[in-house]
């Protein structure tokens, strides 16, 4: 028997974010059953000033901490590292500090990413938490640093910490730079005669583990309640999509059968082909599953792209 632990007063960072968005909608809408108030960081609060985020965490005690803050558009990080190492390491830094301060005893879920692991031999698919990360970018870098911090924490505060590695999250509410959304928005434009029928597209035939950002919420839930203290888990559906297959589901939801045409200017270099990952720890440990079929997810991307054009 799993015995869940108390969760009470949740503070979320980086609450204004995809995720956290839709951690403080399924609160609201009672689809999240929270026993304490959700904490928003109030607007203007930036994790990188150690002042405003201790002042912060002092004022309103949390019991329980999902880490979400970060600069996590792998292409800013290219063109600007500093921001994302200040952001995603000092201000992880800063809250554990914070925390500390305020003799925090609940448990922090600091949230990484499936992208520290860098490029994957095909022979290791799929990838769960016994492979050693490679990072080849410097939000990834920023990621396993941020890890390695908490888990120093763990080891020498006795910081109640657990590492979830996410792989690819999607849902409606996603930034219009990311492939679902950006195809979805081509798709809807073409389904109401706004553009013609011609979906310009990058390289659409790599694969990857696709989790809709709902059960992701989920998993973020369950690990505060059931996750062991300490352990690194791998957030993942466990299917492997091909992406030019989702598109094409799209177009079969919204009735348009355009033509696919790669546009040259949409190609960046792809290190991994194919990429799927083993959330086996996590289902052992939690029970944790993925609830939402891959067509919800992209009917409600659809929905969304028609709603916000």
């Amino acid at each position: 028997m799993i015995q869940s632990r108390y969760i009470g007063r949740l503070l979320v960072t980086g609450a204004g974010g995809f995720v956290g968005r839709h951690i403080a909608a399924m609160a609201q809408s009672g689809a999240l059953q929270l026993p304490g108030a959700l904490l928003v960081p109030p607007k203007g609060w930036d994790i990188r000033n150690e002042g405003m985020v201790a002042e912060w965490i002092r004022d309103t005690k949390p019991d329980s901490v999902i880490h979400l803050a970060a600069q996590s558009f792998v292409p800013r990080a290219f063109e600007n590292p500093k921001e994302t190492l200040e952001i995603n390491v000092i201000g992880t830094l800063n809250l554990l500090q914070a925390l500390k301060r305020a003799k925090f005893q609940g448990r922090l879920i600091y949230v990484s990413s499936g992208d520290v692991y860098g490029q994957v031999p095909e022979s290791m698919l799929p990838l769960n938490e016994d492979r050693l990360p490679e990072p080849r970018n410097p939000y990834a870098v920023s990621k396993l640093a941020a890890e390695q911090l908490c888990l120093q924490w763990h080891r020498s505060d006795q910081l109640d910490v657990i590492i979830a590695r996410p792989f690819n999250h999607v849902g409606p509410g996603q930034g219009r730079q990311f492939v679902l959304p950006a195809m979805a928005r081509q798709i809807v434009a073409i389904a109401e005669g706004r553009q013609a029928s011609v979906l310009d597209v990058g390289d659409i035939d790599t694969t990857r583990d696709f989790t809709d950002v709902r059960d992701v919420v989920d998993a973020y839930m369950v690990l505060l309640q059931k996750g062991t203290t300490g352990r690194i888990y791998v957030v993942g559906s466990g299917e492997e999509r091909r992406i030019r297959d989702l598109i094409q589901g799209m177009c079969r939801l919204a009735g348009v059968s355009p033509e696919i045409r790669q546009d040259p200017a949409r190609l960046r270099p792809a290190d991994q082909r194919r990429m799927v990952a083993n959330a086996d720890r996590l289902r052992r440990d939690t029970g944790w599953a993925p609830k939402i079929s891959i067509e919800t997810t992209l009917k409600d991307i659809l929905e969304d792209a028609r709603n916000n054009p």
